[in-house]
């Protein structure tokens, strides 16, 4: 499961892309008095459609974001909603509530970077960064108080796994020195837990920060390892969350017996994970693997107590 949900599709940029679908709930704080006076509807293109009717599309500022968690499957997901007609998505992840060095440059540099859309349409931005950065949940919040928001998440031992993955092939890829696992992990013969891959796990942390500023029901947390066997399940129940038109069909997945998932179907085309992504993990020590489960238990707990739900975790 670990490599399957490392693995995300190769992403088909959305930018002037037309779609069709129903209508859309738009609202919001800073959002609606940002439309409605000029500040994110702009950029502003007319298209015809075959019946002669003016249809015009802007950039807006995404009503859904998918803030996390890294390495738990948030490009698949964007990929998977991405067949969706009533949802656009932008096509790099923008760092814009997590870094401020870009949360400096104004809404309007964000706004921007997003991909034009029509008025019944969702705009999707993901930036997998946001779930653990401290200042993201205010700032979006901020930008607009009625943000819908997604969240992908897997067992937090195989994401410290695929997360260390991620980094041991960049480095080797830039020629630099790396490290076994076990000697990242572990410390001085204890449990490293000011390992970044550790304290990312650590959901009830991270989410605690998110439920300060937004109600639980804003946040939609999708069940990765779920979304990896059972696709069009887990995209049901986002669609629900998002109230769009149940679009995504059975025929849009079909399963790659070389690569050992599913890949995706839509517009006559057939795409399945970047090369980059579905990379084999490394074996790991089996006490070094107890350790981490055992460490990550009380606060997998916490975290279901706080989302009132359970997943299928060691």
């Amino acid at each position: 499961m670990a490599c399957l949900l490392a693995g995300a599709f190769l992403l088909v940029a959305q930018t002037n892309t037309v779609h069709s679908g129903s209508s859309q709930w738009r609202e919001g704080t800073l959002f609606q008095s940002l439309r409605y006076h000029g500040g994110i509807q702009g950029n502003e293109t007319e298209h015809k459609s075959s019946k002669s009717q003016t249809s015009i599309t802007s950039q807006l500022i995404p009503q859904t974001i998918i803030i996390g968690v890294r390495k738990g499957g948030t490009r698949a997901l964007l990929e998977m909603l991405d067949i969706h007609p009533d949802i656009v998505v932008a096509a790099t992840e923008v760092h814009f509530f997590d870094w401020d060095e870009n949360y400096v440059k104004g809404l309007e540099w964000y706004r921007k970077l997003m991909p034009f859309s029509y008025p019944h349409q969702t705009t999707i931005e993901k930036t997998p960064g946001y779930f653990t950065s401290i200042k993201a949940p205010k700032r979006i919040r901020d930008m607009n108080s009625s943000t819908r928001l997604l969240l992908i998440l897997r067992d937090p031992t195989e994401r410290v796994i695929s997360d260390y993955t991620q980094v041991y092939y960049n480095r080797l890829e830039s020629h630099k020195s790396v490290q076994p696992i076990e000697e990242m992990v572990i410390k001085n013969g204890a449990l490293n837990i000011k390992y970044k891959a550790i304290q990312r796990s650590l959901y009830d942390v991270h989410m605690g920060n998110w439920l300060r500023y937004f109600p639980l029901n804003q946040i939609h947390i999708v069940d990765g390892g779920a979304l990896i066997k059972n696709p069009l399940e887990e995209l049901q129940k986002v669609e629900t969350f998002l109230n769009i038109p149940a679009k995504i069909k059975t025929s849009n997945f079909y399963f790659n017996q070389t690569k050992g998932f599913y890949c995706l179907r839509s517009d006559g085309k057939e795409r399945c994970l970047h090369e980059s992504k579905g990379r084999p993990h490394p074996v790991v020590n089996s006490t070094v693997l107890e350790e981490l489960r055992a460490y990550f238990r009380e606060h997998n707990e916490r975290f279901f107590q706080m989302v009132q739900q359970t997943f299928k975790w060691h």
